[in-house]
């Protein structure tokens, strides 16, 4: 048996079931480790993963009654940016650490927001079925109608890693911007070209309202009906964040009654959605499957950086990233000193 075991339902999240730890296992080479599947149920949990020493957290919600069997672990970890499949809460009361990846996809996620902004505002979607459709002479009425781009201004709810980049390609497109975020210092935004501004004047004065807010207890549903009569009836509103953020039926309403001119969203509050939701009926409506963060990267670079976070915890050092990092300096891990990363324990 190793001398250290790492627990994780059987299955894959994001990829091909049975796709194998290569890539986790590189960084953990050096240890004396394994990853052990177990049943991807509460109960089937609770009874196998007990006694490992760091949890590989995917493909099921970890509730507090699995985080308070653990006996002796390390450190949770997880190969995504989100962490609401945690209850973080419990995790912290037990001074246990759990870490994301909040960085190695961040790229991708904001090609697909400007991808999504794009396909609203030029209608992509709708002019793409025009063609199919036979009805080539409606394409040019319709963008008649729309204005250019350049000089429309886009507004930012949450300014992190993501939303910076989306700020870097959306100037490039000329467009005015404005950020929102009150976890932030203000000075974080105008060397990106963003003003900062409240949350009444990004949606008052935006053409396009990007969601960035993580799922956090206090973010759900952070955006109701009052919110969305506050927009302009031509802005369109895109979130590649998360879906629970946002009030669902309140979007609806806001769509129906022309409140807004569109949505273009990665996430929905039910994933997958019921196939009689209204937003799959709306033609002002762009949608994917919540894999704005997708790429031929993707697999490989989380799953490294997963296992260089069970390595550091295992080895008995703080994680780079760690989401409740006050349990750190109570635990029996080590700080040390990487290079910056500008985020995490560490920085």
């Amino acid at each position: 048996m190793a001398k250290f075991r790492i627990a994780t339902p059987a299955g894959a999240s994001f990829t091909i079931a049975g796709g194998g730890y290569e890539h986790e296992m590189e960084a953990l080479a050096a240890l004396d480790a394994e990853i052990y599947e177990v049943p991807a149920t509460e109960e089937g949990f609770i009874e196998k993963a007990r006694d490992a020493d760091a949890i590989y957290a995917k493909g099921m919600h970890f509730s507090p009654r699995m985080i308070d069997s653990l006996t002796r672990c390390r450190g949770i970890v997880l190969g995504s940016v989100g962490v609401d499949y945690v209850d973080v809460a419990a995790a912290t009361a037990r001074g246990i650490p759990v870490t994301n990846c909040p960085d190695t996809f961040i790229e991708e996620v904001a090609d697909h927001a400007m991808a999504l902004l794009l396909a609203g505002h030029r209608r992509v979607i709708e002019q793409d079925r025009m063609v199919r459709e036979g009805r080539w002479r409606e394409g040019r009425p319709q963008l008649l109608q729309v204005p250019r781009l350049m000089g429309l201004t886009l507004g930012f709810i949450a300014f992190g890693h993501v939303a910076r980049a989306v700020a870097a390609r959306a100037r490039s497109f000329g467009l005015r911007m404005l950020g929102y975020d009150p976890f932030i210092e203000e000075l974080v935004m105008p060397p990106h070209g963003v003003e900062p501004a409240t949350l009444e004047e990004v949606l008052r004065q935006s053409d396009f309202v990007s969601m960035h807010a993580p799922a956090t207890p206090e973010a759900k549903g952070m955006l109701r009906e009052h919110h969305f009569r506050m927009m302009k009836p031509t802005a369109w509103f895109i979130n590649t964040g998360r879906g629970p953020t946002v009030d669902e039926a309140a979007l609806i309403t806001a769509l129906q009654q022309g409140w807004i001119g569109g949505a273009a969203l990665d996430v929905l509050e039910q994933e997958p959605p019921r196939q009689d939701n209204p937003l799959l009926q709306m033609t002002n409506v762009v949608l994917s499957p919540h894999n704005a963060s997708a790429s031929a990267r993707f697999d490989p670079a989380r799953k490294r950086r997963v296992g260089q976070e069970l390595a550091l915890l295992l080895s008995g050092r703080w994680p780079m990233s760690c989401v409740n990092p006050t349990v750190l300096a109570n635990s029996s891990l080590r700080r040390w000193q990487p290079y910056s990363m500008e985020r995490g324990p560490n920085s």
